[in-house]
């Protein structure tokens, strides 16, 4: 009997993603060539501007493109060497979700405390839409972890660094990875979306000590969850 591998369910954004890396891979769009308008790209690929966005956002942060202002994009000279080392790890299955959390209270818990004296109202606009989107989608594994993520890497680009910024989305697969795993913890998706709240409230209140404390204690909540699933053989959340 063959055995095969269970199919891999993959958001509109990443298949867009794929797409672009193949065309600049292949020389299609060599280094300096403008990539074309959004709109055009939503025409070509028939898919929503929050696809296009983030697709592109993928593609800046694993340095194949770079923005050039008002909101448009070039194919980049250079990858990024820190994704390609950190996609290296993850191929290899070397990190573990201890070292993964340890890394997001580091990284998470100072841009919290960045975020918190440096945001601006449409950060906090953006942040307390991805909360809502998270609380409206507790039934629906896509659409909160997608808002989830989406709170994460606001509050990254809230922080005005560009590392902090590329560093949390050359994490973002393994990210995901462990979004998807507490999501079926029972009570897990409840708790981060009042841990969510409480670290907007800080970061709206420009308390930088309590939005680092507020965020370690998510990160660390989360990794309880998981590892509390994991003991009980991850037992699934109804719904």
């Amino acid at each position: 009997m063959t055995v095969r591998a269970p199919i891999e369910r993959r958001k509109t954004y990443e298949l867009v993603a794929d797409r672009l890396t193949e065309e600049i891979s292949s020389h299609v769009l060599a280094p300096g060539d403008l990539l074309p308008p959004e709109r055009e790209l939503v025409a070509a690929f028939g898919v929503g501007r929050s696809s296009i966005r983030e697709a592109l956002r993928m593609l800046e942060s694993r340095g194949l493109i770079e923005g050039r202002g008002n909101g448009t994009f070039a194919v980049a000279s250079l990858r990024n060497p820190l994704n390609r080392g950190l996609h290296l790890l993850l191929a290899s299955d070397e990190v573990d979700w201890t070292e993964l959390f340890e890394v997001r209270r580091i990284l998470e818990g100072e841009s919290a405390a960045l975020a918190a004296t440096r945001r601006t109202q449409r950060d906090l606009r953006e942040m307390q839409a991805a909360v809502e989107a998270m609380e409206a989608g507790l039934d629906s594994e896509q659409r909160f972890i997608d808002a989830d993520l989406r709170f994460h890497l606001r509050l990254a680009e809230a922080t005005r660094n560009r590392v902090v910024v590329h560093l949390m989305h050359a994490i973002r697969e393994l990210l995901q990875r462990s979004l998807a795993s507490s999501y079926h913890i029972s009570g897990s998706p409840e708790r981060a979306v009042q841990l969510h709240k409480l670290i907007l409230e800080t970061i709206t209140g420009k308390r930088p000590e309590d939005a680092r404390r507020r965020m370690q204690e998510h990160v660390s909540s989360v990794e309880r969850d998981i590892r509390t699933g994991n003991a009980k053989g991850g037992k699934r959340r109804r719904g």
